[in-house]
């Protein structure tokens, strides 16, 4: 009896080590599968950061040209995250935000285009600036199907028609501008989100 018995507890400990060594093989598999995206996400944002000054192709001097032109796409998504809002993100909301605003983009780019097109602009970095956009938001996606998030909504804003080329580069100065404060807040989120989910750096 005494050597079943024995035998029975030593069965115990070898299953309940095998259930520990699955369980955490399973936490280290999730938490690679994050850490790769969230590689991939910033990726993302360092290429669309380098696009954004060839959406309206403008050096610094003719700019400066444009300051006080009253000229505003309310539909933009309007950031502004402090210190504090840094320092309280949660991996979920924050990823769900960030979707949120790369589907805003990703309409204003795709929108962009169509109007620079109808007044004879060249579209190139607009479109290169889709793929980007279009690809971040594949992999934000992926990232939050694998935390078990239910379906993502985002609704396509009324845009301006746009009539003549001025107007087209006016747009195109903004939504630069904005894509640039996207990708810095978007850049910083990122790697915020990445260390609160245990990633190497």
């Amino acid at each position: 009896m005494k050597l079943i018995h024995e035998t029975s507890l030593c069965l115990f400990h070898l299953l309940l080590l095998t259930e520990l060594f699955v369980q955490s093989s399973s936490l280290s598999t999730h938490r690679s599968s994050h850490c790769g995206l969230f590689g991939s996400m910033i990726h993302q944002v360092k290429s669309l950061m380098n696009l954004s000054n060839k959406i309206h192709d403008l050096e610094k001097d003719k700019l400066q040209h444009f300051d006080e032109v009253n000229l505003k796409l309310d539909s933009l998504p309007d950031l502004q995250h402090t210190a504090r809002h840094f320092r309280s993100l949660k991996v979920n909301e924050s990823l769900l935000q960030l979707y949120e605003y790369t589907q805003s983009f990703l309409f204003h780019i795709d929108w962009l285009k169509v109007a620079k097109t109808n007044v004879s602009l060249p579209i190139q970095t607009e479109e290169v600036a889709s793929s980007h956009l279009l690809h971040l938001s594949g992999l934000i996606k992926k990232c939050l199907h694998l935390q078990n998030e239910g379906a993502l909504q985002s609704t396509a804003p009324h845009l301006p028609a746009i009539s003549n080329a001025f107007d087209a580069l006016l747009y195109s100065i903004e939504i630069s501008d904005r894509l640039k404060a996207f990708c810095d807040s978007s850049k910083r989120v990122l790697r915020c989100l990445k260390s609160l989910s245990g990633c190497p750096r």
